[in-house]
């Protein structure tokens, strides 16, 4: 199972959470966002990093021409996408793309047929808000949602739930922001060892 710390906005806390064991880095570039990073901040963060860490950029309803710009400016792997985008949006780029989606107990999971990426991202639904609002949604909506494809978890995970977030959904991959942070946009190195220290208690995590 892999593990993506989101919402990186400075290089010490980039390294603190691939020192900690994390797999992927997002960078948020959504303007309304406590922790959108500028391009050129993510740059810098970017070019530091060792091998093998996956970096991923995270848009919410933006162009295709932001989208381009963003990543031949800072150097991204990936990207998620966090608005209302539609299948064709994401078709097209040469880096892997994948879809987040807010759910709330009226969230209809077949909805996931439409995209073809076959990987999503799960969030908790919060009026106004588009991730890091530490509030977790009823799990077995994801249990039932990996019969469309790979669920990365994300939503009110924190070292404190981890770990039975792992065992009851078994994700391809969890991603956690707020719960690992001491303020928006700067992570505590304590509540990431904490995280992974959790993850390490299961049998879905390699330590």
């Amino acid at each position: 199972m892999k593990v993506k710390i989101c919402g990186i906005t400075n290089e010490d806390d980039a390294h603190a959470a691939i020192e900690a064991g994390a797999h992927a880095l997002g960078f948020i570039f959504a303007d309304a966002s406590p922790r959108c990073v500028a391009q050129g901040d993510a740059y810098n963060i970017i070019k530091t990093l060792p091998p093998f860490v996956t970096t991923v950029g995270v848009f919410v309803n933006s162009s295709r021409e932001k989208v381009l710009r963003t990543i031949q400016a800072t150097g991204i792997q990936a990207i998620q996408f966090h608005g209302e985008e539609s299948p064709e949006e994401l078709q097209g780029y040469l880096l892997p793309t994948y879809k987040a989606f807010r759910v709330d107990e009226r969230f209809d999971v077949t909805s996931l047929q439409q995209y073809q990426s076959r990987i999503f991202l799960l969030d908790t639904f919060v009026d106004g808000v588009r991730g890091g609002t530490g509030e977790s949604f009823n799990w077995s909506i994801a249990i039932e949602a990996k019969r469309f494809g790979r669920v990365v978890l994300s939503g009110g995970l924190r070292p404190e739930n981890i770990a039975e977030a792992v065992r009851t959904v078994q994700p391809y991959a969890v991603d956690v922001n707020s719960g690992v942070e001491s303020s928006p946009g700067k992570k505590d190195k304590h509540k990431l060892k904490d995280l992974f220290s959790a993850l390490c208690t299961t049998q879905e995590f390699s330590c």
